[in-house]
């Protein structure tokens, strides 16, 4: 387990587009190797890097909630509205708080991207970035502008074993 301050806090965001047991695998992973006091599951209402979610953002939020109903740490949250954003940059400013640990949870295929999203310098500088492995994409991201531009006490990889499963892939299964 890491060393963590008085309370820290799990941010795993997305459009859970639907929810799936590979989110409750990393959330689950993430509250057990990172001493979580809370892991927050930022329900988006739209990815700006894809088309129009195959769930309404009520349902979305609704199965999320089924999904992890027996994980009292998690907390299923939607802050679009709130924030006025969906840049995980202004969610991060709002959770932000004294002594607080934020760690951002990505998959190693959105550590291959993180150079392009908005302040993400920044958003390094707030958050420790929690990286999980995803096929196909960790030998790439261990070699990103991410990793060569920040502190490497800011990123942490987790060794965990292939959850061979994607939102993507249901949805696909789920068209055809």
């Amino acid at each position: 387990m890491i060393k963590t301050n008085e309370y820290s806090i799990g941010i795993l965001g997305g459009t859970f587009d639907p929810p799936h047991d590979g989110h409750l695998k990393i959330s689950k992973i993430s509250i057990k190797k990172l001493g979580l006091g809370e892991l927050i599951w930022a329900v988006t209402k739209k990815n700006p890097f894809k088309k129009k979610s195959l769930y309404s953002l009520k349902k979305r939020i609704e199965k999320c909630k089924n999904l992890t109903k027996k994980i009292k740490k998690i907390k299923i949250k939607y802050f679009d509205q709130t924030i006025g954003s969906t840049n995980t940059i202004d969610l991060i400013k709002h959770l932000k708080k004294k002594n607080t640990d934020l760690f951002f949870i990505i998959g190693s295929d959105n550590l291959t991207n993180l150079h392009k999203w908005k302040s993400w310098k920044l958003l390094t500088k707030l958050t420790k970035i929690v990286v999980f492995s995803r096929k196909d994409y960790d030998a790439k991201a261990k070699k990103s502008v991410i990793v060569k531009s920040v502190n490497k006490k800011k990123i942490i990889f987790i060794n965990n074993k292939n959850i061979n499963i994607s939102s993507t892939q249901i949805r696909q299964s789920l068209l055809s």
